[in-house]
């Protein structure tokens, strides 16, 4: 029964959420040639006040819209 676990910044929408877990559950499927029900995918969300990379906040690095292709830096 495989279990993936996805860690990502808070911000990414339901749709894209969705076709994330569909895509990374096909693949397994293929590569690890078990049943679609027996994979697990759990995503941890974060907010961006509570994620560093050297020392600084993300919020603080790179702003509110870090991540998001369609922001500027928000």
């Amino acid at each position: 029964m495989p279990i993936v676990n996805i860690k990502i910044a808070k911000g990414r929408s339901i749709e894209q959420k969705r076709e994330l877990v569909k895509t990374i559950t096909d693949v397994i499927v293929k590569i690890l040639d078990v049943k679609e029900e027996w994979v697990s995918v759990l995503i941890d969300e974060f907010d961006r006040e509570n994620w560093a990379t050297g020392g600084q906040l993300h919020i603080d690095k790179f702003g509110k819209g870090c991540g998001k292709q369609s922001s500027k830096n928000e």
